[in-house]
């Protein structure tokens, strides 16, 4: 109790154990980035091979199981020598540096990729923290900004956003808006159908006109979790960033990496960072629109 009065009283304090517990959660973060597409896999190789199995496969004796394998078990091992990460390997940034950014054991180098989403992770959840206080808000929008680095890391590595993320989100924004945390109930719920339509028409058109599919999916649920949370009126902002920034990176990709143009780009990482980006200063982003452009 007095921990809370403490944090409520000084902001400075507040921040600082935002960003260390920031620290900790991009440590886990790590964690589901890597682990839940490798736990869908499995799942969807078990139900393919339910479906595919006849009926002389199904009455024979079950063949052993494989490990257990899920965001506890088994514990973190080198995907080289097998060593399982000890505790004080696996304490954020501070290890990676002081194990020179190698295995303890076999040498092998460890990509730098880890402490920094974990710095990345703290980074953020301090400006969350510093932007809406001591708040409901900030409690909300720091489970939205970790939920977000998954589904962007996730996409990036496997062009996936699972629906065990993107699903569960658009409940926990419908549900906030009841209490008014960042948009009112009928504000979300056609914030939440109108940015899967769009995305959803937007797909089905460069389908029909091209023969090809220009996004999955998981893009179109993205948005709605994104238009739940914050409501339609976030939406035009949200595609606007994300169309820029994916636009200016898909061209710096292709003139500097020799990035091959019928290779997909995944959108999700753009339409994160850019529902992210309106979730802290969509409102400030719109009145510098309206004023520049004469319409205010």
């Amino acid at each position: 109790m007095h921990l809370i009065i403490y944090l409520q009283e000084s902001p400075l304090l507040f921040i600082m154990v935002t960003g260390l517990f920031g620290l900790v959660i991009g440590s886990f973060l790590n964690v589901v980035i890597y682990r839940l597409p490798v736990m869908l896999e499995r799942e969807w190789r078990s139900q393919c091979d339910a479906l595919t199995k006849t009926d002389e496969q199904r009455t024979e004796p079950a063949k052993k199981t494989a490990d257990t394998f899920n965001l506890a078990i088994p514990r973190s091992t080198c995907p080289s020598c097998g060593h399982t990460i000890k505790a004080w390997e696996n304490i954020p940034i501070i290890s990676y540096l002081l194990l020179r950014g190698r295995c303890s054991k076999c040498g092998i180098h460890i990509s730098c990729r880890y402490p920094i989403i974990e710095g990345i992770t703290a980074l953020l959840s301090i400006i969350v923290a510093w932007h809406f206080g001591f708040t409901w808000q900030t409690a909300a929008a720091l489970l939205l900004t970790w939920a977000l680095i998954c589904l962007t890391m996730i996409d990036f590595d496997h062009y996936l956003l699972p629906d065990n993320l993107t699903l569960p989100f658009v409940w926990i924004g419908l549900l906030l808006a009841l209490f008014g945390i960042f948009t009112q109930p009928v504000d979300a719920i056609i914030g939440a159908i109108s940015g899967y339509l769009i995305l959803w028409s937007v797909y089905w058109a460069f389908k029909l006109l091209t023969g090809k599919e220009g996004m999955g999916y998981g893009d179109f649920k993205l948005l709605a979790l994104l238009g739940a949370w914050m409501g339609w009126q976030a939406l035009p902002i949200i595609i606007l960033l994300s169309s820029l920034v994916g636009a200016i990176v898909g061209v710096l990709l292709i003139v500097f990496k020799n990035h091959d143009k019928s290779k997909p780009i995944p959108f999700g990482p753009y339409l994160a960072a850019a529902g992210w980006i309106c979730l802290l200063w969509g409102n400030d982003i719109t009145e510098i629109y309206m004023h520049w452009s004469g319409l205010a």
